[in-house]
Formats: structure tokens, C-alpha cells, sequence
């Protein structure tokens, strides 16, 4: 498979660091892996067999990411933004993936949002769309207002295929730092978590040193600082060893070098740190995702003093629980000075980590297997739409096209996704049933539909769509009450439809929820209907006179989140069912569609219209001849 990474890290580099390890882990798996990066190069990265593409690189000061920063000292501005986006999608179309994954987008990133949407835009416009995946870390910083939790679920459930959570769920839900509603539980893929390769053997004693390390980026230099000051006040004879890293400014690290002595090592972060974790006495670091990692692996006992500027709470979180596994000694940023940070490296050289948790890390192979999970099922969506032009090829060859029609419930008022559904229909061309509960219809939905064509019909949907089955029972309205009543109600619902819709009405009834108590089926002719319309096969063309006009394709998984229902499962059944001898009925349900809805819808409808191997037929044509065989009485 093709698969394209794109992240940018704005502060320290543990964004671009997951990626990188995802990204060889593919490669390693033999898959061709772009990294698309748009912050600044981190050159003790391994980054070997991946083609790495370098955005114009950004960065945030103080934890500001709302403002971005180019290496020029200049503010982000719409001409930097304009070449990121041409240069992510020049990339996307170069390397035509079958796999996009987006780090952190749609759950941060909002000041890149723009290049995201763009993506995201070309990921769907492209005909073989391939899948769209979100990569965030175990724990995400908490949702400052509520909308943002509201725009991220609605994004992942209307765009993305999946989210792939680098985290265990038994250690650290998503849900402990991040409201999970229902649309976007049914997305996520916990992987576990992301560590590069085994936990280092340690083959000598843990010496009485201390290692000191804050990430990639600049957010590290006040503990930095601290613990510059903080060995010197050490009484044992142990060697503090800090790793600054390479985002740090030349000067900011100089000044830092220049106050080494005997104990104290300055330098350059460098790709054997975790064996000099391995062996260390004590760890001080902040709590960002790839650290937190490092020392569980290395069982290293560690001071954890969270990045919490700009309100971040992400880095708190991790070491709030790292701590109460016992694993760490928690040191707020508000307490450090050289005097607290030394007492706290005094504590944590008297943990015992014999009944810390273990912390599983093979995140990089369990999200190298959802990857392709993914990319799997993408073939077999692809390979269901090939299955359906095959099926429609041999239906025109054999001179039987397949006979289709179209029926879309609850219509009632004139609204923005009534106005879209009616626009397909134009489009295409296509004749459409409107089902519409007769006491939830409107005069301005009479007006609304007065402007389209003669073949666009109403027909009746119930009778106010309410729910007569008791709890327990599947939703009903055309049972649960006195047979008389319905049935007075259902005479009473078609007279009112003709009053308000005139001759564009047809008597067929499509009963709320596909359901009608069979007990009042022998009685609709008499009250004035021709036609019934439920879901799935009929039994035969005929029913107590009436017209039976099923349907049989509805993409929505009503009790699975209400999104779409899973694309090859749909097509595949469509398939089957063309071989019915009835017409098909493909049932849409506009107020309820979301973006991928319709998106599939439209993809279906406009395959369909324009295919040899099916013809459409509206209402009068499906009502035309006279049922020659009836159900069998029930």
C-alpha cells in the first residue's frame, strides 16, 4: 500500500517522533510511506526509508498555538499558509495513497486547519477515495469549550474512516481526557502504545546518576534551568547528565553548557538516550507522550515536572497517573525550583518499581495491523462498487435491466438537506417518491414542491409518525391501537395530502418504521390506497389488492450511531437484490444524512441513472399493472 503521514509539531517533537515510528514500522511491513512534516527538522530522527517531505516548517512560542511562527522570525501569513496547503496537496497527488493518516487533526491542529480541510477535501473528491485515518496519542489536552468536541466528532464521523488511539484503554481511555460520544466510539482503534523497539536490556547496575531531558523543542529550558542549579546542591557523588534538545537555540543551549562542573554533563540529545535511562538512578524529564514511555519501559524511577503553560493539561494528566502507579514522583511546574527538584529526586530514588504496572508497548505493530485492516477494507468497498458496474454490464448484455426506483421519507418542511435532495433529483434526472406524514405536512412544503416536475410524487408516510408500540417493542405507528382508528386516521392522512399537494399524490402507503400491524393491511383499499411500501423482498407483487412496492437499499445504520452503514455490505446486497424479479427501491432518509451519507448516495444514484443495465420507474409506472399474484393470507 501507499500511505501518507502528515503531522506537524509545534513545540516539542514527540508528534513528529510517533510518526517517524509509524512511519518506518509501514516501511518495515513493506509499504511505501510518505511523511508529509510541517515543523522544523529534528535531524537525530531516523527517518530511513521514508520519503519525507518538508512543508514550510512553523513552530508556536510560549504555547501559543494559535499564532505560528516561520524560521524567519516572521508570523504565518496567508501567502506561508497558501504554499503549506499547495505543497500537502501536490504531495497527496503525487503520491496518490491508499492510506492518509492526519496526527492530532481533527482534535487540535486548528490554526493549520485550513491545509487539513484541503486534504481532507481531496481525500473525498478523489473517485478511489482512499481511507482517511486520525493518529492522536493516549491522552489528548482537554477540550477548552464545548463546541470543539462537537466539530471534532461531527469531522470523524462524517470524514474520517477511523481514529487510531496510541494507548491502551485499560491503562488510560480516551475518555479520560477527551468526551467520547457515540458517533465518535464507533471510530476508535486503540493500537497501544507507540515505543521505539524493545525495552533496553540493562547488562550493568543502575548507577547513582541522574539524567535529565524536556523533549525536542524549547518548552524543556526552565527544567533545564532548575536542574542546572539542582546539582550543585546534590551531596552524593552522582553525575547529572543534561540532554538538550536540538530545537533549543544555540545561545539558550551555550548558556546552559556554561554552567557544567565536575557532576554536571551539558549536551546535545542524542539516539542512545535510553540507554543512558537504562542505567540511570533517577530520571527528571516533563510528561510528554514518548518519555513517559521511555521510563516506564526502562523502569527508571523518574521526577515528572508537567508542561503546563498555555493551559495545557495533557503533559499533567499522564504524570498525575505515572505517579499514582507509583512509577514516578509528580512535581508540579508551579513548585520547581533547585531546592524542590532535588528533594524530589531524593523521593524517587526510594521508589520501588517491583509492583508498578508494566506498560505495554507494541503500539507501532498494532497500528501497522489497523493500517491494513483499513487499507483491506478500502479494497473491498472497491471491489463491491467493480462488483455492481459487473452486474449491471451483464443485466444491459442480457437485456433485463434492473428495475429502479427511489423513495425518500419524513419530509415536512422546507429545510436546507430537502433542498439538496431535491437538487440530486434534478441532476440526475431521476423520478422520486416523497413520503409524507400527512399531519406533519406543511403549506410551505406544498409551495416548496410546487416548483418540481410532475414525476416527483407524494405519497403517504403513516399518519403523524409517532410511536404506538409499547417499551420493549420495535417503533411502531400502524399498530398498538384500536384497528378503526388507524384506519379512519389513514383515510383522513390521504384526503389531507391530496387537499394540500393535489394530483401529484398517490395513493400508496409507506408505513413509519416499515411496519403495519397485518390486521389492517385487507382494509386500506377499501380506504382508498392502491399501493403498499415497506423494506426488504416482497412475497409477492400483490397483497389484498394492493400494489406491493418494496425497498430494499437504505445506507444508513440506524442502530449503529445512525451513520453510514458499512459501503460494502450495502453494495453487495444491492447486488444481490438486482437480480430480484421486482422493482428495487433505494430508501433515503434526507433530514438524517450526514456528509458521507451523502456522498454515497449521490455516488450510488448517479451510477445508476445513467447505467444501460437499469431503468427507472416512478410511481405511476410501478402501479400500472394490476397485481396478478397475491401474498397468501396471513
Amino acid at each position: 500500500m501507499r500511505i501518507l503521514i502528515v503531522v506537524t509539531h509545534l513545540l516539542g517533537i514527540g508528534h513528529l517522533a510517533r510518526a517517524t515510528l509509524l512511519g518506518r514500522g509501514l516501511a518495515d511491513a513493506g509499504h511505501d510511506v510518505c511523511l508529509a512534516a510541517g515543523g522544523r527538522p529534528v535531524p537525530h530522527l531516523d527517518m530511513q526509508g521514508l520519503d519525507v517531505v518538508q512543508l514550510l516548517p512553523v513552530h508556536c512560542r510560549n504555547a501559543d498555538f494559535r499564532m505560528l511562527w516561520t524560521d524567519d522570525g516572521a508570523v504565518l501569513d496567508e501567502t506561508g499558509m497558501a504554499a503549506r496547503r499547495e505543497a500537502l496537496l501536490d504531495t497527496f497527488h503525487r503520491t496518490r495513497p491508499d492510506v492518509v493518516v492526519t496526527e492530532t487533526y481533527p482534535f487540535g491542529r486548528r490554526s493549520l486547519r485550513g491545509e487539513f480541510e484541503a486534504l481532507v477535501e481531496a481525500v473525498w473528491a478523489r473517485p478511489d477515495r482512499p481511507v482517511l485515518l486520525a493518529s492522536v496519542r493516549d491522552i489528548l489536552n482537554p477540550p477548552s469549550r464545548p463546541e470543539k468536541v462537537d466539530q471534532a466528532e461531527t469531522i470523524v464521523a462524517e470524514r474520517y474512516d477511523g481514529v487510531l488511539v496510541h494507548g491502551d484503554p485499560a491503562a488510560v481511555p480516551l475518555e479520560a481526557s477527551w468526551p467520547v460520544g457515540d458517533r465518535l466510539r464507533a471510530r476508535l482503534i486503540y493500537t497501544g502504545y507507540v515505543a521505539e523497539g524493545a525495552p533496553v536490556e540493562r547488562t550493568q547496575p543502575r548507577t547513582r546518576d541522574v539524567v535529565v531531558s524536556g523533549g525536542g523543542g524549547v518548552a524543556g529550558l526552565p527544567l533545564f534551568e532548575v536542574a542546572v542549579a539542582a546539582s550543585r546542591l546534590d551531596a552524593r557523588d552522582a553525575i547529572w547528565r543534561v540532554l538538550v534538545g536540538h530545537g533549543v537555540p544555540d545561545a539558550a543551549f551555550e548558556a546552559l553548557a556554561a554552567g557544567a562542573h565536575p557532576r554536571l554533563v551539558v549536551e546535545r540529545a542524542r539516539r542512545d538516550f535510553r540507554e543512558f535511562l537504562a542505567r540511570s538512578a533517577v530520571s527528571i524529564s516533563q510528561s510528554g507522550y514518548n518519555t513517559a514511555l521511555d521510563i516506564a519501559a526502562a523502569r527508571t524511577p523518574a521526577v515528572l515536572v508537567p508542561f503546563e503553560d498555555g493551559g495545557e493539561r495533557e503533559q499533567s494528566l499522564r504524570a498525575t497517573r505515572l505517579a499514582a502507579s507509583g512509577l514516578a514522583v509528580l512535581l508540579p511546574a508551579s513548585e520547581l525550583s533547585p531546592t524542590t527538584l532535588l528533594k524530589a529526586v531524593e523521593e524517587a530514588r526510594t521508589l520501588s518499581l517491583d509492583t508498578a504496572p508494566h506498560i505495554v508497548t507494541r503500539g507501532v505493530e498494532g497500528s501497522v495491523a489497523a493500517i491494513e485492516d483499513a487499507g483491506t477494507r478500502a479494497r473491498r468497498n472497491a471491489a463491491a462498487w467493480g462488483a455492481l458496474d459487473e452486474r449491471l454490464d451483464a443485466l444491459a448484455r442480457e437485456g433485463r435491466p434492473a428495475r429502479l426506483w427511489w423513495r425518500d421519507d419524513d419530509a415536512a418542511e422546507p429545510c436546507d438537506a430537502l433542498d439538496r435532495l431535491l437538487e440530486v433529483r434534478a441532476r440526475l434526472n431521476l423520478p422520486l417518491a416523497l413520503a409524507v406524514s400527512p399531519r406533519l405536512a406543511s403549506d410551505r412544503l406544498a409551495t416548496r414542491l410546487s416548483r418540481e416536475p410532475d414525476h416527483l410524487a407524494v405519497i403517504v408516510h403513516g399518519i403523524r409518525h409517532a410511536n404506538n408500540a409499547p417499551p420493549g417493542r420495535k417503533s411502531c405507528e400502524l399498530g398498538y391501537r384500536p384497528a378503526g382508528e388507524i384506519l379512519e386516521g389513514l383515510r383522513e392522512g390521504l384526503g389531507s395530502l391530496r387537499a394540500l399537494f393535489g394530483p401529484r399524490v398517490r395513493p400508496i402507503l409507506a408505513p413509519p418504521w416499515n411496519r403495519i400491524d397485518d390486521e389492517l393491511v385487507p382494509h386500506l383499499r377499501a380506504s382508498g390506497y392502491r399501493g403498499l411500501s415497506t423494506f426488504g423482498p416482497r412475497k409477492a407483487a400483490g397483497r389484498n389488492g394492493l400494489a406491493v412496492v418494496n425497498t430494499h437499499c437504505d445506507p444508513i445504520a440506524w442502530r449503529h450511531g445512525r451513520g453510514l452503514a458499512d459501503e460494502a455490505d450495502i453494495l453487495e446486497k444491492l447486488v444481490r437484490d438486482l437480480d430480484r424479479d421486482e422493482p428495487i427501491g433505494i430508501l433515503t432518509h434526507h433530514l438524517a444524512h450526514d456528509r458521507r451519507i451523502w456522498h454515497f448516495v449521490e455516488r450510488l444514484l448517479q451510477r445508476l441513472a445513467v447505467h444501460p443495465g437499469a431503468v427507472w420507474m416512478d410511481t405511476d409506472a410501478l402501479m400500472a399493472t394490476t397485481p396478478d399474484n397475491e401474498e397468501a393470507a396471513v
